[in-house]
């Protein structure tokens, strides 16, 4: 596993049942709400300062989704996806990378497509059991309660550089942002 995560340059995720607890809430006014775990928004973070680039497939559209992904500096986003395989493809080709430098997490069979193609196939524990065979990671924690946290902590070990991209937070004398 050591060896696949290595080569991972972007970490793509599915949203609802990964990035959120799979629950889609509308408020009184029929707007959607949706809850992130800021963990989770945290392991992003230090990815990207890792070189990671991250990115969204999601089968929904959501103005939610839109405005996290800003909120996390999340450039690749393809919302809307009934078939997620065509973004996928699309997104391989615009960043010019290959199957085995992506990672992609997701938690039900419609990410079953980009799961058997990737170079490092996760999902969360409460997924759907189908997709357990199909991936090399299952994470400990549910998706929307710091699965996602779990996979970028292992990716930023992996790659070498959990050290030097966490080195601000243990040491005294440096400052944090």
């Amino acid at each position: 596993m050591e060896k696949q995560l290595a080569k991972i340059k972007l970490l793509l995720l599915d949203v609802d049942g990964v990035l959120t607890d799979g629950r889609i809430i509308y408020d009184s006014q029929g707007n959607e709400l949706k809850a992130f775990d800021v963990k989770d928004g945290h392991g992003l973070k230090m990815v990207q300062r890792a070189g990671i680039r991250v990115g969204i497939v999601t089968g929904r559209n959501s103005i939610v989704v839109s405005r996290r992904a800003q909120e996390l500096g999340i450039e690749i986003l393809y919302q809307g996806a009934l078939r997620k395989l065509e973004p996928y493809l699309e997104i391989l080709s615009e960043q010019n990378l290959l199957d085995e430098q992506v990672a992609y997490v997701g938690d039900d069979i419609i990410d079953l497509p980009i799961l058997q193609r990737v170079g490092f196939s996760a999902t969360v524990a409460d997924a759907i059991p189908d997709l357990f065979p199909y991936v090399d990671y299952i994470a400990t924690r549910p998706g929307g309660g710091g699965a996602v946290r779990e996979i970028c902590d292992l990716l930023l070990r992996a790659s070498g550089q959990w050290d030097e991209i966490t080195k601000r937070y243990f040491d005294s004398t440096c400052t944090t942002d």
